[in-house]
């Protein structure tokens, strides 16, 4: 034999050797563990079978079951997933390489049209059908989903997808309406009234999140009247924590009836999914909107003709207001429905033909929802006293509401607070009202009032109160309007403005 042949064999007989080793060790511990085992020793296997739940809470949950289930089989065939395309378009940088080309351009380039380049920017979200006349099918969805889209299409519970188009959309109340056809025959959405909805009624989310199509979530309503939504709109939320991600805009927010109540449209969230904190349009705001959207392509709101905001309880205190709740007219558009009817600046609103109001975003819904031509009673507080003002409305036009120069007085001034005293350096002595802020282009601004000014005097009498303020403000008996104020140091008159 080799010595390569010998040492093989070598090796061959330790392996062996070794193989029987672990045998016999691997049967040894065997053998040492089924001897350590007496009889007496139970052998315990995991339970085979669920413990019993008792009947009655058993059917309760079964009952409780059935009605989501139900919920979800009503809902579902009335949801589509809304598919958009924008497409944007972009210039195409010039630059050849040549360093000089980067600051100066070239000599080709002078007197051409720059070219573009386009974008498709792909979108998902949902809509509701709420609508049928004939083949024709309307959905109500966000302006956030579709009302920029250049393409739309949608997608139906059973799979069918059909192209769809853009009948009209509302910034102000983040909604639109777009419409497809269809020869098959789909339910419409049947919708609640979102006035009965309480805090703790069940609350059900249905739409495509994240493009995962008809997908349903549960939860509760966990506040009502919520306002401070994404920046211009005017809806007073239903807040939810079933779970709404990206792609439920436009959703169906449905009770445990099945009703639509609400429609899902914004999430708070610092890391952009769900955290329970969802918001949606309650459905009554959009009713009217389904309605203007179909006939006229657009939704038309009621102008009162006054600039609204929220007063704190040093503006209260200085109006003499006691806890009333409502909004305070801060400024009148010269002309509108509201000068037209006697409502002055500084009239505290409270009601509206008979129905509270708590704040000004609330008002500024109510009368948004009022028709051209309607009359509607106003109940104000104006020197301490409650009055009733009747309005006809007009509607709502945007030529009107941007012309600043017809705000009457055109300025906000507030009482002067220990926080407006201290950014001042003012001791507590300090007179005055503070300027918060002064409208272009007004009489005020024409004047020469700054923001940051304070007001000690108008029309030649000392103010040191809003309810002065208004009061003086107020006195038709005087033709010309001028301020007091002190600026910084200096005390002076402003320019007098012919009313």
């Amino acid at each position: 034999m080799s010595l390569y042949e010998k040492l093989a064999s070598k090796k061959f007989f330790v392996f062996n050797l070794v193989l029987v080793g672990v045998i016999f060790g691997f049967i040894l511990a065997a053998v040492t563990i089924l001897k350590g085992r007496t009889p007496e020793t139970p052998v315990v296997y995991a339970e085979t079978a669920p413990r019993a739940i008792p009947q009655d809470a058993l059917s309760v949950a079964e009952s409780l079951q059935t009605a989501f289930r139900s919920v979800a089989d009503s809902v579902l065939p009335v949801i589509v997933q809304v598919n958009t395309v924008e497409i944007q378009k972009q210039q195409i940088p010039q630059f050849q390489g040549i360093p000089w080309e980067f600051f100066f351009g070239t000599p080709d380039d002078e007197g051409t049209t720059p070219k573009e380049r386009e974008f498709r920017s792909r979108g998902v979200g949902s809509g509701i059908i709420v609508r049928r006349d004939g083949k024709n099918y309307f959905v109500l969805t966000n302006n956030h989903v579709a009302g920029q889209a250049t393409e739309i299409s949608v997608t139906l519970y059973d799979g069918k997808e059909y192209k769809a188009k853009l009948v009209g959309k509302d910034e102000r109340k983040d909604l639109a309406m777009i419409s497809f056809e269809s020869t098959t025959e789909y339910p419409v959405a049947v919708l609640g009234d979102s006035d009965k909805v309480k805090v703790g009624d069940w609350a059900i989310a249905v739409g495509s999140p994240l493009g995962l199509m008809s997908s349903v979530t549960m939860g509760i309503i966990s506040a009502v009247g919520r306002t401070g939504g994404p920046a211009g709109n005017i809806n007073d939320f239903l807040q939810t924590d079933a779970a709404i991600n990206q792609g439920n805009s436009g959703g169906a927010l449905v009770n445990i009836r099945g009703e639509v109540v609400g429609i899902n449209t914004w999430i708070a969230s610092p890391s952009g999914g769900s955290v329970g904190l969802g918001f949606a349009i309650p459905i009554n705001n959009a009713k009217r909107a389904i309605d203007d959207f179909i006939s006229k392509g657009q939704v038309q709101y009621g102008w009162l003709g006054v600039s609204l905001i929220d007063v704190d309880k040093d503006m209260s205190n200085d109006l003499k207001l006691g806890d009333r709740k409502g909004a305070l007219a801060s400024q009148i558009f010269m002309g509108s429905p509201a000068d037209k009817a006697g409502i002055l600046p500084g009239d505290f609103i409270t009601r509206l033909n008979g129905r509270e109001v708590r704040n000004r975003d609330q008002l500024v819904l109510l009368v948004g929802d009022l028709k051209a031509g309607e009359k509607a009673t106003f109940t104000i507080v104006r020197g301490g006293q409650e009055r009733t003002v009747e309005v006809r409305i007009e509607e709502r036009k945007e030529d009107k509401i941007n012309d600043n120069s017809k705000y009457w007085p055109g300025l906000i001034v507030t009482p002067l607070t220990e926080d407006i005293r201290s950014t001042l350096k003012l001791d507590s002595k300090a007179e005055g009202l503070y300027v918060a802020d002064v409208i272009a282009k007004s009489p005020a601004a024409i004047m020469g009032v700054q923001r940051g000014d304070r007001v000690v005097g108008v029309n030649g009498e000392s103010v040191k109160t809003l309810f002065d303020f208004y009061r003086i403000l107020n006195d038709r008996t005087k033709k010309d309007l001028y301020f007091e104020v002190i600026r910084g140091d200096t005390r002076l008159e402003t320019m007098r403005y012919k009313r």
